[in-house]
């Protein structure tokens, strides 16, 4: 198999698997299903080792260390996003833009904290405000994830609306995050943008030979369930509590779920303006 030059080792492993023959039928079924979530599995590898690093530090991290949980957090991130490169486990294309999602996360994380919507309740001494740095790389792993799975499902889209449309409804979103604090929140008109912007919009992926689709909405909802799962984790950690945490903990409300399916929709354009819209109008039918 020929590997092109700075291709991740990860694109080799994936040209090998995809190379396998099988012949049609429940077999073949099977080995897409598994392949899939192999695919999956490493498009979340930034963002599974941080919150395995959530829960492992929470339970295991040693009381009295000169060294704060926190600011272990924020090395150990950085070693991770560093060897990963090293290794060629990722590429500076999605460093760059786990770089992104660092900068925008951790915009909004000074202002919602200083607005009291949740708080950092240990110590630290590599932050901003009240804010330790680690927390930035939380919104890196959701860029990170979009960027592979991008890349590695090859995704195309039927009916996607104008470029400018979703860049504009982004930023009423992320506009909207901070102004709802003192102006009407309107995220009940964005959802209802949103639908009417992508309600007709699939996206196209391909896990092994065969092109799937499924909606782009339902798309986004099932990832950002994903990630509602994964911060109930994170407050359980302790790495963040929300209001009605702090005595004791409690599961995140669904209501996070719509700021999270915002959030994804954030995030899928970004990463848009990255890779570019490919239309496949004709490839399903």
């Amino acid at each position: 198999m020929i590997r092109l030059p700075g291709a991740t080792r990860f694109a080799g492993i994936r040209a090998d698997l995809e190379a396998i023959r099988i012949p049609p039928g429940p077999t073949a079924w099977a080995f897409e299903f598994l392949l899939f979530g192999f695919k999956q599995g490493w498009a979340c590898l930034f963002g599974g080792l941080m919150l395995a690093l959530l829960l492992a530090t929470h339970l295991f991290y040693p009381p009295g260390a000169p060294l704060h949980r926190y600011d272990f957090l924020t090395l150990a991130a950085l070693v991770i996003q560093a060897g990963m490169l090293a290794f060629r486990l990722e590429s500076w294309a999605e460093a760059k833009v786990i770089f992104a999602f660092h900068l925008i996360g951790t915009i909004m994380e000074l202002f919602k904290t200083q607005a009291g919507s949740w708080l950092y309740p240990e110590a630290s001494l590599l932050h901003i405000g009240p804010v330790p740095l680690f927390s930035g790389f939380m919104y890196a792993a959701v860029g990170s994830y979009i960027a592979r799975i991008w890349r590695i499902f090859d995704f195309g889209f039927t009916h996607y609306p104008p470029v400018w449309t979703t860049v504009l409804l982004a930023c009423l979103i992320y506009g909207n995050f901070f102004a709802h604090h003192w102006l009407p929140d309107i995220r009940l008109a964005l959802f209802a943008a949103a639908v009417l912007l992508l309600g007709r919009s699939w996206i196209i992926f391909t896990p092994w030979r065969e092109p799937r689709r499924m909606p782009l909405l339902l798309g986004f909802f099932l990832v950002a369930l994903f990630i509602w799962f994964a911060e109930n984790i994170g407050t359980f950690a302790n790495a963040w509590t929300y209001p009605d945490q702090r005595h004791t903990w409690q599961m995140v409300g669904l209501a996070k779920l719509g700021s999270w399916y915002l959030l994804m929709i954030i995030s899928f354009v970004l990463v848009s303006l990255i890779h570019g819209i490919r239309t496949d109008q004709d490839q399903i039918r």
